[in-house]
This record gives structure tokens, C-alpha cells and sequence, in this order.
């Protein structure tokens, strides 16, 4: 079996043996991969710094089929992200990043674009603010890098340019905006507010520039963004909905 060294990011640990873990890592060049780390729990291993979540490490994997975990013969420490541990709210708001990378990809389906967003957002965590600024762009990442970027410019039921208004429809199951009231209100018609596409159509034309507006407008974009993803993806990660709870309760007060 081929042997690939890849940039990559922890994303969940178990306990193996009394000696051993297994370990979903997310690299940038091969995607989503579950290994075995023989001897990890070793004082001395090949593993420097530790299996960790939220860390990221340079791999040095041997990859097996798809029916079998590859094994993970080394991992050197390159990134640790110390602020995502400082608080409660921080932590969680990194769970959520890590429940939608987990939830978006497949497994040895490579997503460079996707990894550098979730690098990205790991390196914002840790305040309020910016945590609600990391998981908006991570969904917004794990959207568009995998076909599900949300049209924004023209009516997704007919096609025709959409004209400036205070409300808009989304409908998910048609992948954008819509006029609103043009389909029934219900789950595959939700109503969002001007100031919420506002920030949608910023994340379109640079998904890297600096996250503007007031923090419940950044919240409403993160629960629709949520909304979506759960919609696509069929999933409903404990550590997103948790955090867009927790989030929506912030941003209200």
C-alpha cells in the first residue's frame, strides 16, 4: 500500500489498546482518512506532541482500502490553536468546526480548498465574536467546496435577476434565494432578512476578507448557513446544533 506524507488536521481520537488510538484525520492532499496509531500511548513514539482534536501535524500514513484503517506510522506536531481551549463557548464553537468538516466530506475525498478554511477558522478562535466569524466561514467553506454554494444573485425558481428587497425567500431544496413569497411558507421556504444576504454575498466575492455587521446579523447568517448544511448533508451534528443554539441565545441578548 502507497505511503503518503500530507499536511492534516486532527479531527476525532479514540482509545485503541492500552498502547494504541485510532484517529480521523483530515488531510489536505488525500481528505478524510481513519487510521490506527500503533504504540501512540507510548511515553516514546513516533507520534511528537500526541494525538490531540483541533491540532494539526504533518502525517506519515500507510493508506489501505476503503474497508480498512490505514496506519498512521508517524505525526509531528506543527499547530496546537491554544485559543480555542480558553473558554467553554470557544471550545464548543471548535467542536462545531470539526462536526462540519467530519459531516461534509467523504473518506480519501481531498478538499484542499475546505482544509485551508478550517486552518483558517481554527486560527480565529477565541472570542465570541470571532468564533461566530469562524463557523460562518467554515459552512460557508464546506458548502462551496463541495457544489452547494447557494445561488444568491438570481431567483432560483425561474432564473431571473433578483430585485433588492428587505426579505428574501431561501429554498433549500432549490439551493438559493427566491422572491419572497413566491413559494409556501414552510421548511422549504425560509424567510431571511436583507442584512442576512448582505453577509452571505461578502463570503461569495472574497470568503476571506473580514466578516462586517452587527453580531446578530452574523448570527442569523450562521443559523441559516447551519440550517442549510443540515439540510444538505442529511446530518444533524450534536456539536453544531449546540453551538448555533448556545450562539443564538448570545446574539439575542
Amino acid at each position: 500500500m502507497p505511503i503518503v506524507r500530507d499536511d492534516a488536521f486532527c479531527i476525532r481520537v479514540w482509545d485503541w489498546s492500552e498502547t494504541s488510538q485510532t484517529v480521523s484525520l483530515f488531510g489536505r492532499e488525500i481528505g478524510m482518512l481513519r487510521c490506527v496509531a500503533k504504540g501512540a500511548r507510548r511515553e516514546k513514539s513516533a507520534f511528537s506532541g500526541g494525538l490531540e482534536v483541533l491540532t494539526r501535524g504533518e502525517m506519515l500514513v500507510s493508506v489501505k482500502g476503503a474497508e480498512a484503517l490505514s496506519i498512521l506510522t508517524s505525526w509531528d506536531l506543527r499547530e496546537t490553536f491554544p485559543s480555542a481551549r480558553r473558554s467553554l463557548g470557544t471550545f464548543r464553537a471548535g467542536c462545531a468546526l470539526l462536526a462540519i468538516v467530519q459531516h461534509s466530506v467523504h473518506d480519501a475525498d481531498p478538499h484542499p480548498g475546505l482544509f485551508d478554511a478550517m486552518i483558517e477558522s481554527a486560527r480565529l478562535l477565541g472570542t465570541s465574536d470571532r468564533d461566530r466569524a469562524a463557523v460562518v466561514r467554515l459552512l460557508w467553506a464546506a458548502l462551496a467546496d463541495t457544489g452547494h454554494r447557494p445561488e444568491l444573485s438570481r431567483d432560483v425558481r425561474d432564473g431571473s435577476p433578483l430585485a433588492e428587497s428587505a426579505v428574501y425567500g431561501f429554498a433549500p431544496r432549490l439551493g438559493g434565494l427566491t422572491k419572497d413569497g413566491s413559494l409556501p411558507t414552510g421548511e422549504d421556504n425560509w424567510r431571511v432578512r436583507a442584512e442576512t444576504v448582505a453577509v452571505l454575498r461578502g463570503l461569495a466575492l472574497d470568503p476571506v476578507a473580514p466578516l462586517v455587521g452587527e453580531q446578530s446579523v452574523l448570527g442569523r447568517a450562521a443559523g441559516l448557513l447551519g440550517s442549510y448544511f443540515r439540510w444538505v448533508f442529511g446530518a444533524d451534528p450534536p456539536a453544531l446544533r449546540q453551538y448555533l443554539e448556545h450562539d443564538a441565545v448570545l446574539t439575542r441578548g
